[in-house]
């Protein structure tokens, strides 16, 4: 039977909780993200809450429509020659920093290479481009090997690893050192002397904002309008404590209340409860492939195997099947690169007896395994205790490390072996829009060392990952989606946990929300 979560805590508890400053000025956005902000540069973490933090801060080449579309954002527009391998990409007259330089080609170019040293879509760019420069100050060149018609779309990337804009002087020479100030181009100035780890960051108008003339909203296109002189986010770990305060008119915006209180939040009249993200929620687990037990694909098949979709659904989701989505692939579902292919590998065994002496059979001689949880992340720690419950049941000595998702994050990255403060394994959550295709996902990729965090190995992957890019069109991309679906499934350097569809609670005051992701422009008090 499934462990439900019980994250409702007792009435003196959340008593014992600071109360949040009161939303008294009108100029002020007072919002409660999904975590804290433990990371700050976007370059170097996946942590959707810093992505969501970064769009504030900067602004991308080409924006993205709620279509799915690339169009221009920064950039004037583009001019292509040379039978598609010569980009030319003129940027718009005005854009400036925030410390009040203006925005130079050369910035860009530095950007777009550090990107292309860490996003997976971005190495894939790079590899065919020949040269990347700025002949003045506002012309990119891109110079390509072959013709890469997915360029536009690869700049105007929203989900974590996003292509942002900030100055050449502040990039560091190592790829992976960060960046330690945050000065973008975006509608809004990161305040960073106000920064409280664990409790607040806030951001200010930045005055000198252009704002893209002319065409609509999207997802993030078209004209971005800063509306509120500040934006605060308040981090809120307890729940009844965040629906105090968005309830008392303390915050204005709650980005992830947690369902079972959802029905109070329905009840009050000046509360809007709405779904913005279409593509939903996707949970999934994270093997760490450098080290036993999880090194071995033989025990990561019978984990896979183990997993039921819908009972960890339910754990994120709440009792509203409204809430929850059907059984997810390695693509989102209902998009164009998802299929059926190779489902039959998610079974749900429930005979933990035998899933015990198979697991035995396999290899795992009971050492301890390190699964990091970071409760105060609702979604990421609602799958985990069935995560947990499901492996200690298959008979895994499970040291189930509880921390706050800051931690994990900065956990995660490490390399070194489990007992020496690494980790096993982790279950975490991203938009659905993160699993559209192999250009957005980064737990596709499987090129070892050089993978996103977990590192499997799959020459196999690898090649299907090429194939995808090369497939001359629409039908081709999808029968190569479909074939990585099958081989992801039997070499599982991941395991896809749920779907769901998660709503955010707004004050009814509160207007110009645009759909996807949390977005702080456009966004005003009526």
């Amino acid at each position: 039977m499934m462990r439900r979560r019980n994250l409702l805590t007792a009435g003196a508890a959340a008593l014992a909780m600071p109360h949040v400053a009161r939303a008294q000025n009108s100029q002020v956005l007072r919002f409660i993200p999904q975590a804290d902000l433990a990371i700050l540069d976007p370059t170097i973490t996946t942590a959707t809450v810093t992505r969501n933090h970064a769009f504030a801060v900067f602004d991308t080449l080409y924006g993205l429509t709620l279509a799915g579309e690339p169009v221009p954002e920064m950039a004037e527009g583009h001019q292509v020659d040379d039978d598609g391998r010569r980009w030319t990409i003129r940027l718009r007259d005005g854009l400036r920093f925030h410390d009040g330089t203006p925005v130079l080609a050369s910035d860009c170019v530095a950007s777009l290479r550090r990107w292309g040293r860490r996003d997976p879509f971005g190495k894939t760019l790079m590899a065919a481009t020949d040269d990347l420069s700025a002949p003045d100050d506002r012309t990119i060149l891109f110079r390509l090997k072959a013709p890469f018609p997915l360029l536009p779309l690869a700049l105007a990337k929203t989900v974590p690893g996003a292509p942002l804009m900030m100055p050449a002087r502040v990039i560091p020479a190592e790829a992976g050192t960060a960046v330690t100030k945050m000065v973008g181009s975006g509608p809004y100035r990161f305040l960073v002397d106000e920064r409280v780890p664990g409790a607040r960051v806030a951001y200010a108008r930045f005055d000198d904002y252009a704002p893209r003339s002319g065409g609509t909203p999207g997802l993030s296109c078209g004209p971005k309008v800063a509306h509120f002189d500040r934006i605060e986010w308040q981090v809120v770990p307890d729940a009844n404590t965040a629906l105090s305060a968005i309830r008392r008119g303390e915050v204005d915006w709650w980005e992830r209340p947690i369902p079972d209180l959802l029905p109070l939040a329905r009840a009050d009249k000046e509360l809007s409860v709405e779904v913005t993200n279409k593509a939903g929620t996707i949970a999934f687990l994270q093997f760490n492939h450098l080290y036993p037990p999880f090194d071995n694909v033989a025990v990561r098949r019978l984990v896979q195997s183990a997993i039921s979709q819908a009972d960890i659904a339910e754990a994120i989701g709440g009792s509203d099947p409204a809430l929850r989505g059907g059984k997810v692939g390695i693509f989102l579902p209902g998009g164009p690169m998802a299929s059926d292919a190779g489902l039959e590998a998610l079974a749900g065994r429930t005979d933990f007896e035998a899933l015990k002496r198979e697991l035995a059979a396999a290899g795992y001689k009971g050492e301890p395994v390190v699964m990091l949880v970071g409760t105060d992340s609702p979604v990421n720690n609602a799958a985990s205790e069935v995560l947990g419950d499901t492996l200690r049941r298959m008979g895994f000595n499970l040291d189930y490390v509880s921390t706050d998702w800051g931690s994990v994050v900065q956990r995660r990255a490490s390399q070194q072996p489990p007992d020496k403060g690494g980790w096993n394994l982790f279950a975490v959550s991203a938009d659905g829009d993160f699993f559209g295709d192999p250009t957005v996902a980064p737990a596709i990729r499987a090129n070892g060392r050089d993978a996103w965090i977990g590192w499997p190995t799959s020459p196999r992957l690898e090649e299907l990952y090429a194939a995808w890019f090369r497939a001359p069109d629409q039908v081709a991309r999808q029968a190569v989606a479909r074939e990585m679906q099958e081989q992801t499934l039997r070499d599982v350097p991941y395991v896809m946990l749920a779907q769901v569809f998660l709503p955010t609670v707004l004050r009814r005051n509160v207007t110009g929300v645009l759909p996807g992701f949390p977005k702080f422009w456009n966004v005003r008090h009526a």
